[in-house]
Parts: C-alpha cells; structure tokens; sequence
C-alpha cells in the first residue's frame, strides 16, 4: 500500500513539472562567429584584413580562430589562432582545452599542415618581438608564393609564477602565404600584433612582473640625446604592399644609312675645317672660332672686370724700367 503511494506521488510530481516547464529552446555551447573588433589578437595597422572571427568557450580558457585575408595560390587559410588558458572554471560545462608546451615534434606536423605542398624550413634565428621570443618557419611554393608560419607562446617566468600569482598563458600561431610579399614583408607582421585580450584577475597575468625603469635614469655622467636610439635596432616595418613592377626599356638598334657604299670604295672621311666655298662664291666665315682666340679673350676679358692690366711679354724684369713699358 505504501509502494502504490509513492509511485503515485512522484507521478504526480513529474506531471506537475512538466506543467511548469517553460519550453524554451537551448543551444548548446560551441563555437561562434564574432564581431572583428572582438578578436583578442588584432594584426598591425595596414596588414592584412581581418575576414572572421570563430570562438569556442572552453573551462580553461578562450580560443579562436581569426581568419585573414588570403592571396595566394597556396591550398589553405590565412589565419591568426590564439589560446588563452588559466580562467579556470569560468565556463562550466564545455570542457577544458588540452594543453601542451610547444616542442619540436609538434611544431614540425603544425608546420607541415599550414601550408600543403609548399617545402618548409625552420629559422634557426632568434628572434623576439614586443612580448618575448618566437619561432618561424618559412618557405617558397612552385609558383612563386611566400608562406610563413610562426609560434609564440607568452608566459611569466618560473620565479613569477612561485608568487601564487602570473599563471596565465597565451599561445599563438600565425599562418600566412602571399603571392607578391617576400619573407621579410611577412616576418613584419610577426613584430606588429597586438594582443588585446586580458585575464581578469591579476593570478592570470602572463606577462609577470613589469621590467624595471632603466638603470640609466638620473644617473650623473649618464647623458640622454634627444636622438638616441638605444640599442635597440630599427624596428620591422608592418604591413606589405607589392613591390612596384620593373618596366624594362626595348633596346633600339643604332641607325644604318639608307645607301651603303659600293663594294670596293673606300667611305669619304668627315670634312674637318670650314668648307671650300664653290667657284664664283664668297668665302665663307668659319661657325666655330679658334680655340686659341677665344681662350685670349675669355682671359682678357677677365682681366678687365677685376681692373687687372696683364703686361706684354717684352716688359718681364728689367725691360719693365722702360718709357714704352711704362705707358
């Protein structure tokens, strides 16, 4: 008697729930389109356009997927693709990103992925841009395209991160090909990124401790130029534009006369001086005066404007004592 009751008082319970139920329709959580100006990484200012932004919630943290704009040849997808991990707990029921430090065997298959087709080689430089040291590998297609793709990842130091605080990291991965720009022009957008997402919490910070002042700084015999650079380089430029194309001139061949001389006879040499005049014809002045003559009237010319009498040849040394000299 007591079973029937109770069987009968949950059925009742449940029909009444279903009574209240609201009937609303629930999406359930995974990846989404988002505006471009919500993208935690922003490629530098004349770089290549954002197309999409997708974005998947994960417990540990945020990732997305920013596609950009592509021309090339090359199978595949610009993109930018970032990792936030640390906000743990923050979004329930999606499941956690799995997470691994960056290691040679699988930067090499991502490497491999980015760019089907295209050979590439690891840079063994290193390098570093405004948050810390990175790694590219770069190659060339059989068309002619340059494709690169690059890794970061930003973390605080081991002795930061003993503080109970700075335990937040951010991955990165940058793919790009390009039809007209070379590796350089690429490389440059490595330098001007800009990561715009944060954690919130200072538990999460990345980036560790702010770097001191410099130790310089109102040091006596330490002076400071207005123009002084440091010893830091000249920085990368952002963005690439296609170089302009080289317009090559068509070669002219040289004139030929229009009756080349006959067979056996010797070509008349140029005349060299005036022309003979025709019988019954005036002489004829010459066009060109004597190189000797003008040079003596340049000079005595000169003399003049500066008031400068140059003597005669015959008036050098004692003969200068003369009356006629003295004229």
């Amino acid at each position: 008697m007591r079973l029937r009751m109770t069987i009968s008082l949950v059925a009742v319970a449940g029909m009444m729930a279903g009574c209240t139920s609201t009937g609303g329709v629930r999406q359930p959580s995974g990846p989404e389109t988002v505006a471009p100006e919500k993208a935690l990484v922003l490629p530098p200012p004349g770089g290549p356009s954002i197309v999409s932004v997708v974005e998947r919630k994960r417990g540990n943290g945020v990732e997305q997927t920013i596609s950009l704009f592509t021309s090339s040849s090359v199978a595949g997808q610009n993109f930018l693709k970032v990792q936030f991990f640390g906000a743990s707990g923050a979004n329930p029921g999606t499941g956690n990103a799995g997470f691994s430090m960056i290691n040679e065997s699988g930067i090499a298959r991502e490497v491999a992925r980015s760019a089907p087709g295209v050979p590439m080689a690891t840079s063994a430089t290193f390098l570093q841009n405004s948050y810390g040291p990175f790694g590219y590998a770069s190659g060339r297609s059989r068309a002619g395209d340059t494709c690169i793709y690059a890794w970061q990842q930003i973390r605080s130091s081991v002795n930061a991160n003993t503080q109970a605080r700075n335990f937040g990291m951010i991955q990165l991965r940058l793919r790009l090909c390009d039809a007209r720009a070379s590796e350089r022009q690429l490389l440059g957008i490595v330098y001007g990124y800009t990561v715009s997402g944060t954690f919130d919490g200072e538990i999460w910070n990345p980036y560790g401790n702010p770097p001191p002042a410099d130790a310089a700084l109102g040091r006596t015999g330490e002076p400071i130029y207005p123009d002084q650079g440091g010893y830091r380089a000249s920085p990368m430029p952002i963005g690439y534009e296609p170089a302009p194309a080289i317009v090559s001139r068509p070669r002219v061949a040289p004139a030929r006369s229009a009756s080349p001389p006959a067979q056996g006879v010797a070509p008349m040499p140029a005349p060299i001086g005036p022309p003979v005049p025709l019988p019954g014809e005036a002489p004829q002045a010459s066009a060109m005066p004597d190189a000797a003559a003008s040079a003596e009237q340049q000079v005595e010319q000169s003399a003049r404007a500066i008031g400068v009498t140059v003597p005669s040849p015959d008036c050098i040394g004692d003969a200068a004592m003369t009356a006629a000299c003295r004229r």
